[in-house]
C-alpha cells in the first residue's frame, strides 16, 4: 500500500533505499524552496521533510549546496523530459511533432505554480553559484536544442544561424506563457495558452501549427468569440 503525505508534512524516519532517499531529498528541497525560497530550505528543514537524520544529505550529496544544485536539474531535466514524451505519441510529420512539443510545454504537469514558485527560487542564487549557473544553462540548451531539433526538420530552408535565433525567439514565447500560465492559472481559459503558443510560434516560423486538431485536443476547446 503506497502512503501519501501533504505538502508540508513531513515523512516518519524509515530504513529506506540509498536511491529512495536520494529522491526524498531532492523532493523535500524542491518543495521547501518552492514554499519559502533559500531561508526555508535549511538543513535540518530538509531532513525533517524527507523523514531523514541530517547527515544522511553530507552522506548522499557532500553538501546542502550540492543538494540544492541536484534539485535545481532536476526540476529543469523533468520539464525537459515532459516535452519530449509527448512525442512518443505522435507520428513522423515534422510540424505535428513541434506543435506536440509545444502543446506539452504548455498544459500540466508542466504548467505548475509549484515548479514556476520553485524556479524563481533558485533565480537569485544562480548569478551567485557558478556551478549552479552551469546547471541553469545546461537545462535551457537541452530544452533549446530539442525545439531546435524539430524546428530543423521542418521543410523549409534556413541557415545554422537562422535555426539558433528561430529556435531562441520560439523558447522565449513558450516560457513566457509558461510563466504566466503557471502563476495565474486561472487567467486563462481553458486549451487557451496552447492555442496562443502554436499560433504565436507558427507565426515565427511561417508554418500553421494550429491545423493539427486531431493531435492537440487544445485546438479544439475554442469558445464562443475567440478564434483559433
Amino acid at each position: 500500500m503506497q502512503t501519501t503525505f501533504l505538502a508540508g508534512e513531513r515523512r516518519p524516519y524509515i530504513r529506506d533505499s540509498e536511491e529512495n532517499r536520494r529522491v526524498a531529498l531532492i523532493q523535500a528541497t524542491q518543495d521547501l524552496m518552492a514554499e519559502g525560497g533559500p531561508r526555508a530550505a535549511t538543513v535540518r528543514a530538509i531532513a525533517e521533510r524527507a523523514g531523514v537524520t541530517p547527515g544522511l544529505i553530507r552522506h548522499y550529496f557532500g553538501s546542502k549546496d550540492e543538494l540544492s544544485r541536484a534539485a535545481y536539474a532536476a526540476l529543469m531535466d523533468g520539464m525537459t523530459a515532459k516535452g519530449a514524451d509527448a512525442l512518443y505519441g505522435v507520428g513522423a510529420e515534422p510540424g505535428e511533432r513541434l506543435a506536440a512539443f509545444i502543446a506539452a510545454s504548455l498544459r500540466p504537469p508542466v504548467l505548475d505554480s509549484k515548479a514556476v514558485g520553485l524556479w524563481a527560487g533558485y533565480l537569485h542564487q544562480v548569478q551567485a553559484d557558478p556551478a549552479l549557473l552551469a546547471q541553469h544553462e545546461a537545462g535551457y540548451l537541452r530544452y533549446r536544442d530539442q525545439l531546435q531539433a524539430l524546428i530543423a526538420d521542418l521543410d523549409r530552408i534556413a541557415s545554422p544561424a537562422r535555426l539558433r535565433q528561430d529556435a531562441i525567439a520560439c523558447n522565449a514565447v513558450i516560457d513566457g506563457l509558461w510563466l504566466e500560465g503557471s502563476v495565474l492559472p486561472g487567467g486563462f481559459g481553458p486549451g487557451e495558452l496552447v492555442r496562443i503558443g502554436l499560433r504565436a510560434v507558427g507565426a515565427i516560423l511561417d508554418r500553421d501549427l494550429l491545423c493539427y486538431r486531431m493531435f492537440i485536443p487544445e485546438i479544439g476547446m475554442v469558445p464562443d468569440g475567440e478564434t483559433a
